[in-house]
């Protein structure tokens, strides 16, 4: 009996940490994508030809890597043009 209320704490702490890792997942992709949007219409409005596109691979990496991923990609880009 107690090994199975053991069990079933363990299980109930796996689960929420799983649920707060999927959540902090959606909340840096969303932020990420959201700052891509306005990073890229700031560059564009000051007139550099900098733009990261807006799809899955990007949105992947700024979920993952969270704002230094954005960093990333924008850092890419810049090395692109030089």
């Amino acid at each position: 009996m107690i090994g199975a209320v053991c069990i079933i704490v363990l299980l109930i702490v796996a689960f929420r940490t799983k649920v707060e890792l999927i959540i902090n997942f959606v909340l840096r992709s969303v932020l990420g994508t959201i700052a891509i949007y306005f990073i890229n219409g700031f560059l564009g409005w000051t007139g550099l030809s900098v733009m990261i596109g807006i799809n899955p691979l990007t949105v992947l990496t700024s979920g993952i890597l969270g704002f230094p991923g954005v960093a990333l990609l924008f850092g890419i880009e810049f090395y692109k043009l030089l």
